[in-house]
């Protein structure tokens, strides 16, 4: 082939791969919840944006209820890259990293719109730095779902009457802690099983927010509604550290600000929805007590004991909290 014939060659080729499209990426992002629930009808939202904003070069596929395995299970797997992202309870986290504990810390905020501040305030978003060194993880940013509350099978007007039951938990220790400063007798369960579990007696009462409350009618099988806000309920939206080493800055943009859209929606809507939601359990055939702070102070006062050395970042959150109260 002659001098001219190859450098034609060439060109050629370096034009064909000017004009070629990106190479297409899929990822996968996995979570524990329903179809049905706001967390993953926010994942399937961030996938169509992305997909948008890629004009299809990057694809998101979403694996819901628990596909994947459990969140446990699911860490491992973002460990080690075979999964790309998931929106995980603080809770998994905290069994990781203490530190994230203090987001559970009872009575941290009062209400839904105290929790939604705080968790787009700096002192909690500072928390997601940890998240690189201690579990391989790049942590996004925070969802939540809405406050917790106590439902039973028989009456409960306040914390003497949890004394001894066995009480349905999401399976991690400062949620655990303060069941046990309580009185109650603590039982991990998964959501899908809780149903049945209150159906047979399984489990006396369950720590849940209104939203699950409605959407899987536990008050059919439990019909004592104690109003508490005792605790937010947070979520984080990763990406998997071995992952996001691959990536490019510009594909690192796109999942962040796409995910972090989504991610501050799910906040918006469960401060938006709680106060309705309320009223529709309060329009239920149930039977309804409030209680607060004072109620709980021994439970708060062993809970402190705890994870005030556990979890130093509590003092900073709680200073925000404080600041967002008085705002």
């Amino acid at each position: 082939m002659s001098i001219m014939k190859r450098v034609a060659s060439i060109m050629a080729i370096g034009l064909t791969l000017a004009v070629a499209p990106v190479q297409a990426k899929e990822f996968k992002l996995g979570l524990i919840t329903p179809p049905s629930h706001d967390w993953t009808k926010a994942a399937y939202a961030f996938a169509d944006e992305v997909k948008a904003k890629s004009n299809g070069d990057y694809t998101v596929s979403v694996y819901p209820a628990r596909q994947l395995g459990n969140e446990a299970e699911m860490v491992q797997q973002l460990q080690t890259g075979a999964l790309d992202m998931a929106f995980l309870t603080v809770a998994e986290i905290s069994n990781r990293v203490p530190d994230f504990g203090a987001l559970y810390a009872p009575y941290l905020v009062d209400n839904i719109d105290q929790a939604a501040s705080l968790l787009k305030s700096d002192a909690a978003r500072s928390l997601l730095d940890q998240l690189p060194a201690e579990v391989g993880l790049v942590g996004i940013g925070y969802g939540m779902a809405g406050m917790r509350q106590i439902l039973s099978r028989d009456t409960a007007a306040g914390p003497a009457d949890l004394s001894g039951l066995k009480l349905r938990i999401t399976p991690f220790e400062p949620i655990r802690d303060f069941y046990l400063g309580v009185g109650a007798a603590p039982v991990p369960l998964p959501l899908p099983e809780v149903y049945d579990a209150l159906a047979n007696g399984q489990i006396d009462a369950i720590d849940m927010d209104f939203d699950s409350m409605l959407i899987f009618k536990f008050y059919e099988r439990a019909d004592n509604l104690l109003i508490s806000n005792h605790m937010m309920f947070p979520m984080v939206g990763v990406v998997s550290g071995r992952v996001w080493e691959g990536l490019t800055p510009a594909e690192r943009e796109l999942l962040q600000t796409s995910m972090r859209e989504q991610l501050n929606g799910v906040i918006d809507h469960f401060q938006l929805k709680e106060k309705d939601q309320e009223k529709q359990l309060r329009a239920q055939d149930i039977t309804i007590h409030d209680a607060g702070r004072k109620d709980f102070a021994e439970a708060i006062n062993q809970w402190e004991a705890v994870w005030s050395e556990k979890a130093k970042s509590l003092g900073k959150l709680r200073k925000a909290a404080a600041e967002i109260k008085g705002s």
